[in-house]
């Protein structure tokens, strides 16, 4: 409440930016310190880009870019790195200690905010704020902190400074929030016991076994993440910021191309504009526009974590985008509207294998079981602790929200009163719920807090 009553933007800033810090070290402190000094560092990069000329101010993005990418390596793929290493210099009996260095929350995804903070200023896109303690907010803004969407800094400069709440807004935040947690809580959590059982505790799962499991975390991974974008936005209109969507039914694509338009919106307008364009985008002829798609989604695989699953993951969704380009998005163009959906939902689907398998031979396992070659069906644990009545509802109602073009801006149709106060019915049913259902059992951390 403090935060409302303030009288100025600046002490608003100020209770924001304090609670984000707290909010933030409440995961792990120690790691507040490291968020502290990617703030100050970019802040002082971002201002000497700003007072330099042409050659000078490239040097100086240099240096940001390689300073935030080189804090990110340290922490996220140092183990990695130090593994792969052994198993070339193994068999000549030589072995590097691999330091145990545990990933800072949101390191991602402010790494990337700041990268898009310099390279905007340095394409004379925005000015570098010279106020610390707006900078700190948006760089420590605890909605997208620690999962995104990744927030470009022109998308909030100006509500740093100026800003309205009002109960309109709060209350169609609100409403957001209610619907994230909900996807969260109700639909995400309740078809994780069937994913874990399938891919953690299932050796050489069945055709049932394996489609289950996989379709489980396509359910998941989307409600899951999606949710917790929806309780950012959310959260952030409750406060007076307007945060950028992140999804847009991305299950409902019919090519992996749209796909990409659809999911992870930020990330993937971030890959586009900071790294496939500047490599030459399409421009440069089809061959370099094959190579340049096969670098970004390396590199947009290996960013979700330090495994070469997520590599493979990357390049698989990089060579559809490429068959696509070449002749296959034609194709697709002229068959019915489902079969392209059903391709896209298919090949999605398959690259969850590589990015939910632990290890290559859990997803080897698991595409062994998906062709069938594990037979077809037996009693398993996985299914008996994983399918059960609220489960199999949220899989149901997942795909019904996940996989349907939905166009209805409210849940009921409509313009009038009843429909309106039926519509808020809902969402009230439906925060009432999700917090009943996160009292009364285990909860299960958000997907993306490890990446």
């Amino acid at each position: 409440m403090s935060y409302f009553s303030a009288k100025t933007i600046t002490t608003r800033n100020y209770i924001f930016l304090a609670f984000s810090l707290v909010f933030y070290g409440a995961g792990y402190t120690p790691h507040i310190l490291i968020l502290l000094v990617s703030v100050a560092v970019n802040y002082y990069l971002a201002l000497a880009i700003d007072q330099r000329e042409a050659g000078e101010r490239k040097r100086v993005l240099a240096y940001g870019v390689t300073f935030n990418l080189a804090l990110l390596g340290v922490f996220k793929y140092t183990g990695f790195i130090i593994d792969n290493v052994n198993d070339v210099v193994g068999p000549m009996g030589l072995h590097l200690p691999v330091p145990q260095i545990s990933l800072p929350l949101g390191i991602s995804f402010y790494s990337f905010h700041a990268i898009s903070y310099l390279a905007d200023i340095y394409k004379k896109k925005v000015r570098a704020n010279r106020d610390f303690a707006q900078f700190s907010l948006y760089m420590c803004m605890f909605p997208q902190l620690v999962a995104g969407p990744i927030v470009r800094y022109s998308t909030v400069a100006r509500q740093l400074s100026e800003r309205r709440t009002t109960w309109g807004r709060f209350s169609a935040g609100a409403r957001l929030f209610a619907i994230g947690l909900g996807w969260k809580v109700l639909i995400a959590d309740e078809v994780a016991r069937l994913v874990d059982g399938v891919f953690d505790a299932t050796t050489n799962p069945t055709f049932i076994e394996a489609w289950l499991g996989l379709y489980a975390y396509t359910i998941q991974i989307y409600f899951d993440f999606a949710g917790y974008s929806t309780m950012a936005v959310g959260l952030g209109v409750m406060v007076g910021f307007a945060l950028p969507r992140n999804f847009r039914m991305p299950y409902t694509a019919r090519s992996i191309t749209e796909f990409w338009r659809r999911w992870h919106m930020s990330l993937s307008a971030f890959l586009r504009d900071y790294l496939y364009i500047p490599l030459g985008g399409n421009r440069k002829g089809e061959y370099r526009t094959y190579i340049n798609l096969s670098i970004v989604f390396l590199l947009c695989g290996l960013w979700h974590g330090a495994s070469w699953n997520f590599v493979i993951w990357g390049a698989h969704h990089g060579a559809f985008l490429i068959l696509e380009r070449a002749w296959l998005g034609k194709v697709l163009k002229r068959l019915p509207g489902f079969i392209s959906q059903f391709y896209a939902v298919v090949v999605v689907m398959l690259g969850w294998v590589w990015f939910r398998a632990d290890t290559l031979d859990g997803a080897v396992q698991m595409f062994q079981g998906l062709a069938g070659f594990n037979g077809l069906y037996r009693e398993s644990m996985a299914l008996y602790f994983g399918l059960y009545p609220l489960s199999v509802a949220a899989l149901v109602g997942g795909g019904l929200i996940g996989f349907i073009r939905w166009r209805r801006n409210r849940l009921f149709g409509g313009e009038g009163v009843l429909s309106a106060i039926a519509d808020y019915a809902l969402i009230a049913a439906i925060m009432v719920l999700s917090v009943i259902w996160v009292g009364g059992t285990t909860s299960t951390p958000f997907l993306y807090y490890r990446f």
